[in-house]
């Protein structure tokens, strides 16, 4: 059966129609971002990959051909008595590489030779990156939010999780960034994604809300670790209403003492993350926290770090940069607790929760 291509514009709405995507990159290639949901199955290895590119460069084109056309025919033989001898002649895959060239033409061949409904994105990865990237601007601009605002422990990723647990649409930038966005908020053990795969997945989460419904999101800045938000989204969460969630000080410290157990576990490792604060609070106050900290006195540290510096700028940032928190809705709490998560949540979701918030227009 031929095989079809369609341009990366169309595959972007049409990912339902197939399927299987599958990714006929090296595995590096894929780690760093793929289309959704894609199944990775390699023309060429990592190792290949680098074999073959140097042959082609530092010896000859027709040569390193040659050996990456066996090299690949290999590879796809293994994958088709792997992944393919159970699927039905209607089977229908979205087949891509980098740039729809030989690795994902040599796969497309064959799966059409046997029968199967093979489609090639045009242009490969390179295309469909650069028509992501254009339609995040639409996705975010086609949606309205409720931002959920408050200082520093205040539990703005537990709300989202309660709103989400409750049935509403909530984006979770902090969980798709891996990363809890502060100075101190790298997760021991965890990488952030790459800035591509973060768009990615931001774009998945986008295109599908229903746009009739508000979707929920913390009101981060402009980045996300080393991260950064999509300018378009960005600037419609900063316009939208705003959820105002406060904490008395005492529920914030136990929140983040739960929630960054790991520095209470590991001081030391705390102390070397509080050394990044002495550029904004000097030498003297961070030796001073440093101290506490190898005294067992965690809770004094993260207390005054609240006060002295995560409130003070948390509060300067939204003043600036949310046009509508002046008009928040209080949503004011007496524990970060679970259960007054899935009250704050049934109450900002029912009707008289709704009405309560500024109107966009």
């Amino acid at each position: 059966m031929p095989v079809r291509t369609l341009p990366a514009t169309e595959v972007l709405h049409r990912l339902g129609e197939f399927d299987a995507v599958i990714d006929a990159r090296s595995e590096d290639e894929h780690a760093l971002d793929h289309v959704p949901g894609a199944l990775n199955w390699p023309s060429l290895n990592n190792a290949e990959r680098i074999l073959i590119g140097t042959m082609y460069k530092q010896v000859d084109a027709f040569e390193a051909k040659k050996r990456g056309a066996a090299l690949a025919a290999r590879n796809i033989a293994a994958h088709i008595e792997r992944e393919v001898l159970d699927k039905p002649k209607g089977w229908k895959p979205l087949v891509y590489c980098w740039r729809g060239g030989n690795r994902s033409g040599a796969l497309a061949t064959i799966l059409g030779a046997i029968g199967f409904q093979v489609t090639l994105i045009e242009g490969g990865y390179k295309a469909w990156r650069a028509a992501l990237v254009n339609d995040l601007s639409a996705q975010a601009q086609r949606l309205h939010y409720r931002v959920v605002c408050g200082p520093t422990g205040s539990g703005k990723t537990r709300l989202l999780h309660a709103l989400a647990a409750e049935g509403a649409q909530v984006l979770d930038l902090e969980g798709l960034a891996r990363h809890r966005s502060s100075v101190l908020g790298h997760i021991p053990g965890v990488e952030q994604p790459s800035q591509k795969r973060f768009d990615s997945l931001v774009w998945e989460a986008l295109q599908a809300f229903d746009p009739a419904r508000p979707v929920f999101v913390e009101s981060e800045s402009k980045k996300v670790g080393n991260l950064r938000v999509p300018d378009a989204l960005i600037d419609a969460m900063r316009a939208s209403p705003c959820i105002d969630l406060r904490l008395p000080d005492e529920e914030r410290v136990a929140l983040l003492m739960e929630d960054y157990d790991f520095f209470v576990k590991d001081s030391e490792h705390f102390c070397r993350r509080l050394e990044a604060l002495t550029e904004l609070r000097g030498k003297a106050v961070v030796g001073e926290w440093i101290e506490k900290v190898r005294a067992g006195r965690t809770k004094e540290v993260v207390l005054d770090l609240l006060r002295q510096h995560y409130d003070p700028t948390y509060a300067a940032s939204i003043e600036r940069n949310f046009a509508l928190h002046a008009q928040a809705l209080p949503c004011s709490l007496g524990s970060g607790s679970d259960q007054s998560m899935r009250v704050a949540a049934r109450s900002l979701l029912s009707p008289a929760g709704s009405q309560l918030l500024p109107d966009e227009s």
